[in-house]
């Protein structure tokens, strides 16, 4: 077995949050983590949270088998650091 470190901060469960998308309210669940980078994803583009967190859900909703909405934030925050497209990824990501 390999050792491995735990993130900074160590290991923290998800926090819910309540988010306005197309008008209507709905909790998210994410890890701190995952709304620090969202949080700077949306400064990155000059957005409201709300707002990218309302395009990705236009997104996903057109996937030909969507996701529920945490997972595909979690996916493309991802997909984003993977890219190179995250100015800042979160350490623990």
């Amino acid at each position: 077995m390999i050792a491995v470190e735990p993130p900074a901060g160590g290991f923290v469960g998800p926090i819910k949050r309540s988010v306005t998308i197309a008008g209507h309210q709905t909790s998210i669940s994410l890890e701190p983590q995952f709304w620090q980078a969202l949080e700077e994803a949306a400064r990155t583009r000059a957005l409201p949270l709300n707002a990218l967190i309302a395009a990705i859900d236009v997104a996903r909703i057109q996937a030909e088998d969507p996701p529920n909405l945490a997972s595909a934030l979690r996916s493309w925050l991802l997909c984003e650091v993977a890219a190179g497209t995250s100015p800042n990824p979160p350490q623990a990501l």
